[in-house]
């Protein structure tokens, strides 16, 4: 008998079963079912093996070594689903993504042991939390389309189910808005070290967000307001402030060879704090309004996040006033406005704004009390501690890519917290996690997927998984995580190879 958390599964599933046997996978495996998973499956099944199960007929009946996918009123949780592996498998979802994400558990499972087969099981399987996202920061540098549906497929994989896109920073501007053209006129070509950049037209982020929900992630856009607003000044500048620079931005601009921030100018370093809308001028809001009103339009999702960190050239007077009108224009729209921990100092946000806590593990100073007013005022909290869930710190201090201002973060790092125990909240307030990939060193496709894989598999099963169930623990982790090498490799995810963990090559 295999214990069931041998399994090479990640994120580990709830409850699980192993009895002998295995199922062979063959071309002559049929898949009944009208899902869209069930094409999911047969795909990714011939990237991996080399060949094409078929779709069964409606009308055949399922035989030995065919896979079965229906949904099942009797799976009350969202989300969840079934694996019943015996003559034939059997996925049952609570609905289209628990579908999806029993075809990721079956495809774990599938080896090459003399011959393609999955072992004898059943697993019963539902999420911990139901908000377990990963972001994407286009703006530092750009990716394509293309590039961010390959993301898409690579992360929701491992059951995650929210893709922030950080869409606008100081060095860019990267989505079309009609009624301010001259954002992606003047403000998308340029992206940190020069660059080139680019900008998603609305039918690019109608494709994007149409992919997305294929996999069963919800996009949530992020337009980054009243700090990080440089780019706007380079199309509207009558919107921003002069630059506020400051010591710690002169010296770091000093040291890594970067230029200052120029008010008017494309701007390409690194440096933060320096930028800011102009809080008290009415035309300010109209342009967040008319913004917010495009970006509703064309997100299905429920979220749109106002960013609000790192305004470090405005008084607190100034953005309480700007962060509480603009988390109400957000729920005006029809949205919940979405926002970083630090806007929670303003007495009087939007009721249901949610937080994004992105302190470290230990709080500083005022961080935890920020996060804890979003509870306050009937909102929710997503845990992105920095030292914990940052994908673009290195994993060593000689890694090529990535910072270390909050953590030197391996993998180990990466899966040993818990997202209760941060802040002193209920823990029902916890909408989940979320853990940030920023771009600074990450400037191709290859240098984001070795900084995010393989920390976000850590990520997806604190995100995932009950806290307490067996081998929900690291050396059960490296392993079952090692076991994901053939996978990844014939999916081609250009992990990194962290020394840490014990890579299956079969």
């Amino acid at each position: 008998m295999v214990l069931p958390h041998s399994l090479p599964l990640v994120p580990l599933p709830a409850a699980a079963v192993v009895r002998e046997g295995r199922m062979p996978i063959t071309a002559a495996t049929r898949v009944h079912g009208d899902s869209p998973a069930a094409g999911i499956l047969i795909d990714a099944v011939a990237r991996r093996a080399g060949f094409r199960p078929v779709r069964a007929e409606a009308s055949e009946t399922p035989q030995p070594g065919d896979v079965v996918l229906r949904l099942e009123d009797a799976i009350p949780a969202s989300e969840a689903y079934s694996l019943r592996v015996g003559e034939h498998a059997q996925i049952s979802g609570a609905d289209e993504a628990g579908l999806f994400y029993g075809v990721q558990t079956l495809l774990q499972l599938l080896r090459d042991d003399e011959g393609w087969s999955v072992p004898h099981v059943d697993v019963d399987d539902a999420p911990r939390f139901p908000h377990r996202g990963v972001m994407l920061d286009v703006v530092r540098h750009f990716f394509s389309v293309a590039e961010v549906k390959t993301f898409i497929d690579a992360t929701s994989a491992l059951k995650l189910n929210r893709l922030h896109l950080h869409l606008t920073d100081d060095q860019g501007w990267r989505l079309q808005i009609d009624s301010w053209p001259r954002l992606t006129e003047l403000s998308s070509s340029s992206a940190a070290d020069g660059d080139p950049g680019g900008f998603y037209t609305k039918d690019d982020y109608r494709e994007i967000v149409a992919y997305a929900a294929s996999r069963h992630m919800v996009v949530i856009p992020e337009i980054d307001l009243p700090g990080h607003t440089h780019a706007i000044g380079v199309a509207y500048p009558d919107l921003v402030e002069a630059p506020v620079l400051n010591d710690g931005l002169v010296q770091q601009a000093e040291s890594m060879g970067q230029p200052l921030p120029v008010a008017g100018e494309v701007y390409t370093g690194w440096g933060v704090g320096h930028s800011s809308v102009r809080i008290r001028e009415e035309r300010t809001y109209d342009f967040v309004r008319d913004v917010v009103r495009e970006v509703a339009e064309m997100t299905p999702g429920p979220y749109i996040h106002i960013g609000g960190d790192e305004s470090l050239g405005t008084t607190q007077e100034d953005f309480d006033h700007f962060v509480e009108r603009a988390t109400r224009i957000v729920t005006d729209a029809g949205k919940i406005p979405v926002a970083w921990h630090e806007v929670g100092a303003a007495e009087d946000i939007a009721e249901g704004t949610v937080g994004q806590y992105w302190g470290l593990t230990v709080p500083r100073g005022t961080h935890a009390a920020e996060a804890a007013h979003f509870v306050e005022r009937r909102g929710s909290l997503i845990m992105s501690p920095a030292d914990a869930t940052y994908l673009d710190m290195k994993y060593s201090e000689d890694f090529p890519l990535g910072l270390t201002w909050a953590a030197i973060i391996d993998v180990r790092r990466a899966y040993e917290w818990e997202p209760t125990a941060v802040l002193d909240v209920a823990d029902d307030a916890i909408l989940g996690v979320e853990a940030p990939l920023w771009s600074e060193t990450a400037r191709t496709l290859e240098d984001v997927e070795r900084l995010v894989f393989p920390r976000v598999a850590a990520e997806a099963e604190v995100a995932w998984s009950p806290r307490e169930a067996p081998g929900r623990e690291w050396e059960s982790f490296r392993g079952r995580l090692g076991a994901q090498a053939p996978l990844w490799k014939a999916e081609g995810i250009r992990f990194h190879p962290a020394a840490e963990i014990p890579w299956s090559d079969r």
